[in-house]
């Protein structure tokens, strides 16, 4: 029988991402000199410190071994799904695409997760604004990072990292050429922010509007299935 390890470990002192180092580093000398000027200071100064190790953390994640699935690649909510076209930047023409729209608050984890099996045949960066990531506009005019990719079955998927009002830095190590494994960390987002997954025509999300999502896990859609769009209820 096979079985996993929960320990204390796993919930009170995560593995972090190696991003996140330097700022906790800088979070707690901040700390050290506000508890010198005032006492209550280095509490507050402790608690954010502690966030910020929070904030960086970096779990692992158990990916489902299902033929062509579209995981998520964040951890959050979703908190939009449209009928769209394809980012223009990438280059895909009129073809449209479904697009599941995933908010990381600054209470999630920020790292990010390749959503499919396959090769990236397009990246490319766009410089923008910092305006709300729950604002379908931040999908054109904030700060992002895009990303296609051909999928092992064939099938042209997107994703695209979106700055938010708080983020100010993404992360992305993904380049041209590189292919992944559905579930394998590509980047982070540092501070709040969005995550954009277009789906291929013919392709149904089978997610709901509020759902929870964690990255690598959840699934978002088979690009191999033919079933319909799922509604939820809220209860």
């Amino acid at each position: 029988m096979k079985t996993i390890d929960i320990s204390w470990r796993r919930y009170v002192l995560p593995e972090i991402n190696n991003e996140g180092w330097r700022f906790v580093g800088i979070f707690a000398a901040v700390t050290a000199l506000l508890a010198m000027i005032w006492q209550p200071l280095g509490w507050i100064g402790l608690v954010l410190t502690v966030w910020c190790f929070y904030f960086f953390r970096d779990p692992e994640r158990v990916t489902p071994e299902i033929e062509d699935v579209v995981v998520s690649p964040a951890d959050g909510i979703v908190q939009m799904i449209t009928k769209v076209k394809a980012p223009e930047e990438l280059g895909l023409g009129d073809a449209k695409f479904t697009r599941v729209s995933v908010f990381m608050s600054v209470f999630n984890v920020h790292v990010n997760r390749a959503p499919a099996q396959g090769k990236i045949i397009k990246s490319v960066y766009v410089p923008g604004k910092f305006v709300n990531a729950t604002l379908d506009k931040a999908s054109k005019d904030n700060e992002r990072q895009l990303l296609a990719m051909k999928t092992k079955n064939g099938k042209t998927i997107c994703f695209v990292q979106i700055a938010g009002l708080i983020a100010r830095r993404i992360l992305c190590e993904a380049t041209e050429g590189m292919e992944y494994k559905a579930g394998e960390r590509f980047g982070l987002i540092r501070f709040g922010s969005r995550l954009d997954v277009y789906l291929p025509e013919g392709v149904e999300p089978q997610v709901c509007l509020g759902q929870t999502m964690i990255a690598g896990e959840s699934v978002i859609a088979n690009l191999g299935s033919a079933a319909e769009a799922v509604k939820g209820v809220i209860r």
